[in-house]
């Protein structure tokens, strides 16, 4: 999806995001503030995220090291990013950003996407263990009303300014559960 594709939420969390987003148009193109940049991050994770797919495996498997429960099909397919690949996105676009006028949109992910099947095998892999795998409360192979299936950023617009990350969704997955398991 890339900043200039027409937004279509599928529920009231997505729907409250475009809502603001539309806020800050407004007040930018009123006048009543000089400008605003916008970032529409992909699913952001690292050691010491509270919640997300992969804390959840890893707190679950830790409790229970003989049945991984994973909520939907496990085929969900998204794109994920490290804590710190965000950070040097934020500190580029805050720097070439700083004066400008106007409003400006940038997506801020990885450039692949990854399956919570996947995701569920590198957590295992990295804990050493061999669960059964359940599936649950599959809403058409969601996770929960309102949980989109798949999703993937176009970052092109955001790459044109230098910035790249230098971890993939896998790499980022693998990252945050070593340092899940390193302090936890």
């Amino acid at each position: 999806m890339s900043e200039d594709e027409a937004c279509f939420p599928i529920s009231v969390y997505g729907a409250a995001k475009l809502a603001c987003e539309a806020l800050i148009s407004g007040y930018v193109g009123s006048g009543l503030i000089r400008s605003a940049v916008i970032l529409r991050l992909a699913n952001i994770v690292g050691g010491s995220s509270s919640h997300g797919v992969v804390v959840d495996f890893v707190n679950k498997l830790k409790t229970n090291p003989n049945v991984l429960e994973v909520y939907g099909d496990g085929t969900q397919k998204k794109s994920y990013l490290h804590v710190s690949d965000t950070v040097d996105a934020l500190l580029l676009v805050e720097r070439r950003f700083r004066d400008h006028k106007g409003l400006e949109v940038f997506n801020v992910g990885s450039e692949d996407t990854i399956t919570v099947n996947e995701i569920a095998q590198i957590v295992c892999s990295k804990m050493a263990l061999e669960p059964e795998i359940r599936y649950l409360n599959q809403f058409e192979g969601r996770g929960w009303r309102g949980d989109v299936k798949h999703f993937h950023l176009d970052t092109k617009k955001l790459r044109s300014l230098g910035w790249s990350p230098k971890n993939n969704s896998k790499s980022s997955i693998e990252k945050t559960v070593e340092e899940l398991l390193f302090v936890g």
